[in-house]
């Protein structure tokens, strides 16, 4: 399963971080833009063609540091088909130097779009009689707030293709709570949570970590952990350690650290940590501008990465 290959390279690499792939063109050296627009004028594809560029150099410095990266498909999503294709390219890179992906594309549909999404981003894809590998994450996240049909062919990818999702539970964006927060009485709660709330009303996000726990039953790996993980904000840190109670068996993906805020003290041991400008725009910030000049980009994220590396050795994995 690749829950389980995760959680022996972060074992291996002594590093429950993973590194997000946002490349905005204010993150991307001149030099580098300068040299896409030469080629291609002030276009989608000069634009997609530079962040190509500038994640292989971020990839190629982190590969042996950082267990995963997490590209957020938005980024390249607004550059159009070009930026679709350099998605698509950063994804195979990646996977090409031994990282894993997490695909940030929080997708939440149902029926047969539902399935569409989960077959592209983690299955195959049928054209007549042949069948193709169309983005090949590893993961992906999803939004549960359509229920479990919208989840469901997701599911059915991670049992087909040893695939994993991390599903929403509880985000890192301050706005979190208007829905999050809001008090339910948690109907679908297992045995054990039912007891410890005697039906009092909890936040909604304790509803939604007893449906990704029942959800993840059945993929538990080897190592105690199910491909079903949980995404759970760092920016909560009191609100983690309950879903970590509720959810023994789930990984949380945690954003909210560094740019965000969130420092390691914030955050419980079985995540696996975010941090994307932190590390792409490390170049920029001033504990590594004196020390890199921006054409050494790559080595600036390096460093930044180990640096985080040793800021989160407290956590265990």
């Amino acid at each position: 399963m690749t829950i389980d290959k995760l959680i022996e390279k972060m074992r291996k690499l002594r590093n429950p971080s993973v590194i997000g792939l946002d490349p905005r063109l204010d993150l991307i050296p001149e030099y580098i833009l300068s040299r896409a627009k030469a080629r291609y004028g002030e276009t989608t594809k000069a634009a997609a063609e530079a962040i190509q560029y500038f994640n292989r150099g971020i990839i190629d410095a982190v590969s042996g540091i950082a267990p995963a990266v997490k590209p957020q498909i938005a980024f390249y999503e607004q550059y159009g088909a070009y930026g679709i294709l350099s998605y698509i390219e950063t994804v195979a890179y990646a996977k090409s130097k031994g990282m894993l992906v997490i695909g940030d594309i929080k997708r939440g549909d149902i029926a047969s779009t539902a399935d569409a999404y989960a077959d592209a981003h983690l299955g195959l894809v049928k054209t007549w009689e042949m069948e193709h590998s169309v983005y090949g994450e590893d993961f992906v996240t999803i939004n549960p707030y359509m229920g479990e049909d919208s989840i469901e062919p997701f599911l059915r990818n991670c049992r087909e293709h040893k695939k994993g999702v991390f599903i929403l539970v509880k985000t890192s964006n301050p706005g979190s709570g208007q829905i999050q927060d809001l008090p339910v009485i948690n109907s679908n709660a297992t045995d054990a949570i039912a007891s410890a709330s005697a039906g009092e009303p909890a936040p909604l996000y304790e509803t939604v970590a007893s449906l990704v726990s029942q959800w993840g039953e059945e993929l538990i790996g080897q190592y105690g952990y199910s491909a079903v993980g949980a995404v759970v904000g760092a920016t909560h840190p009191e609100q983690a350690r309950r879903l970590r109670e509720l959810m023994p068996h789930t990984l949380f993906l945690a954003p909210g650290y560094g740019a965000q805020g969130a420092k390691a003290s914030d955050l419980v041991d079985g995540s696996l940590v975010n941090s994307s400008r932190g590390i792409i725009g490390a170049w920029k910030q001033p504990l590594y501008r004196n020390r890199y000049r921006p054409e050494e980009y790559d080595k600036a994220a390096r460093a930044a990465a180990l640096d985080m590396r040793e800021e989160l050795s407290c956590l265990k994995i």
